[in-house]
């Protein structure tokens, strides 16, 4: 069995149609499907022709690990994408317990077991740093998510030294693809731009911030396909996955940064033309916002990956190819 948590979300349902394609049906799905206030549609939708064996409730899965009915189930890897990822989210306690506790929980069940697991980690655990290297000279979170993730983060390289087994967290830079349209606000760019462009015939975009010109701001876009292949490598679900056990903490991005211009335009080539409105910078993001951000993938190398990337126009293609109303 594969568990796959947070796998009716965007990232974990697109894992789960990969692994489908790979020939994975031996799928146990974990979710939280109650409403949530951030979410602008059902999550279900993402799973249209997914096949897995069995789902739980995250709330249900972590009490059956609690009381060890998994103890005699052979679980070939942990695949763990489930957390609160509003970066608006100001409820510390609840997310530390999401994002930390419940981590913590499922690694030690893993490096109890040698089941290698595999975990979301976030770039935001990079804050307002310019300098993406894996380093805590550069981990400087202006948000209680990126906190979070980094406290685990940190937790996983104190074990290292000790761990025999796989443990990879992957810290994802800006993530787009099919299958996110329930996001709301935290949706990526090419979602809410294709929604403006369709609408309105225009794509509004952040006046000049950061030290940055309009629409110049820049991101590490990396698609969301390229993150479920690194996954399902490093679990050892794929044919070219390694013959050792990896632990490490690792930038997940393209290691390219592109302008939201350069987002806006690839969008105009799917969709048709269109025209650029610059508007304000938010109060509410003020302290809170990544105005660049460019992965460091020297860690991802070191650690064995060496596929390449897919280019941000091409990305863009295949998101809407594969889901035209998104």
């Amino acid at each position: 069995m594969i568990i796959v948590t947070g796998g009716a979300g965007f990232i974990g349902s697109n894992l789960i149609h990969q692994l489908n394609q790979a020939g994975e049906r031996n799928i146990l799905l974990v979710d939280n499907f109650a409403p949530a206030p951030n979410l602008t549609g059902p999550k279900f939708l993402n799973l249209a022709g997914a096949e897995f064996a069995d789902y739980m409730d995250k709330r249900e899965f972590r009490a059956a690990l609690k009381a060890g009915h998994f103890d005699n189930t052979k679980i070939r890897a942990i695949l763990h994408q489930g957390a609160c990822s509003n970066t608006l989210e100001d409820d510390g306690r609840y997310m530390m317990d999401n994002n930390f506790t419940y981590s913590k929980e499922l690694l030690y069940f893993a490096l109890d077991r040698d089941i290698p697991i595999v975990y979301a980690s976030t770039a935001a655990v990079y804050g307002a740093s310019t300098d993406f290297i894996e380093q805590p000279k550069n981990e400087r979170p202006l948000n209680v998510y990126g906190y979070s993730k980094l406290v685990f983060d940190n937790l996983v390289r104190r074990l290292l030294p000790e761990i025999k087994s796989t443990v990879v967290g992957l810290r994802y830079f800006n993530v787009y693809g099919p299958r996110e349209q329930h996001k709301g606000r935290m949706a990526s760019v090419i979602h809410h731009f294709t929604r403006q462009l369709k609408d309105t015939g225009f794509i509004k975009m952040f006046e000049g911030s950061g030290g940055y010109a309009n629409g110049e701001q820049r991101r590490d876009f990396v698609f969301v396909k390229d993150l479920g292949r690194i996954n399902m490598f490093f679990a050892g679900l794929l044919p070219d996955s390694p013959k050792k056990p990896v632990s490490a903490v690792v930038n997940a991005g393209t290691g390219q940064a592109r302008t939201f211009k350069a987002v806006a335009e690839a969008l105009m080539q799917v969709h048709g033309p269109g025209k650029i409105e610059y508007i304000p910078f938010p109060g509410d993001l003020k302290d809170r916002y990544q105005h660049y951000t460019q992965a460091d993938v020297t860690g991802l190398r070191a650690a064995g990956y060496t596929a390449g990337f897919t280019p941000l126009e091409d990305g863009v293609k295949q998101t809407f190819a594969e889901e035209p109303a998104a």
